[in-house]
């Protein structure tokens, strides 16, 4: 049979099958064409089928199968492969996914088609990347080759201890392990973290992904927090937490109780942790602005909002996108205000001390920290040989 890699656009590839026909007595050939065809801007399953001189009956009975979501999602650039034999009667058709899965439509023995979803092996590879920052985070992730899907899943996976924003230091450096997925050889994209450390300020933080899909330390605690260290990404801080600064607009002394994060209007505002919309609203000194309650303790403030995406009594999930930066209210640049109160304390949101997801139960832990210790020894082993081959 015809494989795919052998087929040119609208170039059928006869192939002899050997039928038997009892009801003759005999055996003959007869030809199997193999031809592909490449969708184009506008086509339909129907546009195609009436442009290849199929049926309206096969058409019909295709649309009729397990699988036919799938090909009623065709885009352009995608491309079918249909077996045809005698009067256009097709024997077979294969669409492809990706690079991996494969809907195969073949018609049995009743004359019915029936489909399967093939899937080919992926095998997946251990990749090392680490940079030092010179500039700032985003850069330094695309000169040791990560992809901007990898930079921000880095950022993600240590937002809970490092304010992206904030805290970023010329000199901190980063080194990730991260599978590379392929099939029959062929790279067909990156896949997960599976470790990463990054220093920080001197301060070192680490993480391996669990089998249960979340990430911990090394030690078995989840690096998920209840709050976000930051509520919005890659931005410029403007004027941090300072109980004694001058106000921009009013020229006195006044607390600051909180964070500004300058950044363009429009830019979304994520919520820091799950909690209830205890404010939502509008007044000439905060603009639009939106409180969030999370639990009994802690109250979460977004200021100065262009828009509002939720209301007063609304539920929200740790990074939802609960608003958009602006210039409402008494300001003089496009910025958020973010203020964390702690028993209705104002508090330091660099600083603050954040509640944890709960960790690794125990009798999960000795597994874990046995394959932890393995990640580690390979991501450490990668930094020596990196930093052997960069100094010859």
């Amino acid at each position: 049979m015809a494989t795919a890699d052998m087929l040119e656009l609208g170039k059928p590839y006869p192939l002899q099958l050997q039928l038997e026909h009892d009801d003759f007595g005999l055996n003959e050939q007869t030809a199997v064409e193999w031809v592909e065809y490449e969708v184009r801007s506008g086509d339909s399953l129907a546009v195609i089928f009436n442009r290849l001189g199929f049926s309206a009956q096969q058409l019909y009975q295709i649309t009729q199968i397990e699988h036919e979501s799938a090909l009623r999602r065709i885009h352009p650039g995608n491309k079918i492969q249909f077996a045809k034999q005698g009067d256009n009667e097709i024997l077979e058709l294969h669409f492809a996914l990706d690079e991996k899965d494969t809907i195969v439509i073949r018609r049995n023995d009743e004359g019915l088609y029936e489909s399967t979803q093939e899937s080919k092996i992926v095998e997946s590879r251990i990749e090392f990347a680490q940079a030092t920052i010179t500039s700032n985070f985003w850069n330094a992730g695309v000169e040791a080759g990560l992809t901007q899907n990898q930079i921000m899943n880095l950022a993600d996976l240590f937002g809970w201890d490092v304010d992206f924003a904030l805290d970023i230091r010329t000199g901190d450096r980063f080194s990730v392990l991260f599978e590379q997925n392929y099939v029959d050889g062929h790279f067909i994209g990156n896949g997960r973290i599976v470790a990463a450390e990054f220093i920080n300020q001197n301060e070192t933080f680490r993480a391996v992904l669990h089998e249960n899909g979340n990430y911990y330390t090394p030690e078995g605690k989840n690096m998920r927090k209840s709050f976000l260290r930051a509520p919005v990404h890659f931005t410029r801080v403007s004027s941090s937490f300072n109980p004694r600064r001058m106000h921009p607009v009013t020229g006195r002394v006044s607390p600051h109780n909180g964070i500004d994060y300058a950044a363009a209007t429009g830019t979304p505002v994520m919520s820091a942790g799950d909690g209830r919309v205890l404010e939502s609203g509008y007044n000439n000194l905060n603009g639009h602005y939106i409180f969030v309650q999370h639990g009994e303790r802690y109250v979460t403030k977004y200021l100065h909002l262009s828009r509002r995406h939720v209301s007063r009594g609304e539920r929200v999930r740790q990074g939802q996108v609960i608003g958009r930066v602006g210039a409402t209210g008494r300001v003089t640049g496009a910025h958020l205000h973010y203020e964390f109160l702690v028993d209705g304390v104002h508090r330091n949101p660099r600083t603050v001390t954040l509640p944890q997801a709960e960790s690794l139960p125990s009798d999960m832990l000795p597994a874990f920290t046995s394959h932890a210790q393995q990640q580690m020894a390979s991501l450490e082993n990668r930094k020596r040989v990196f930093l052997a081959l960069n100094t010859l």
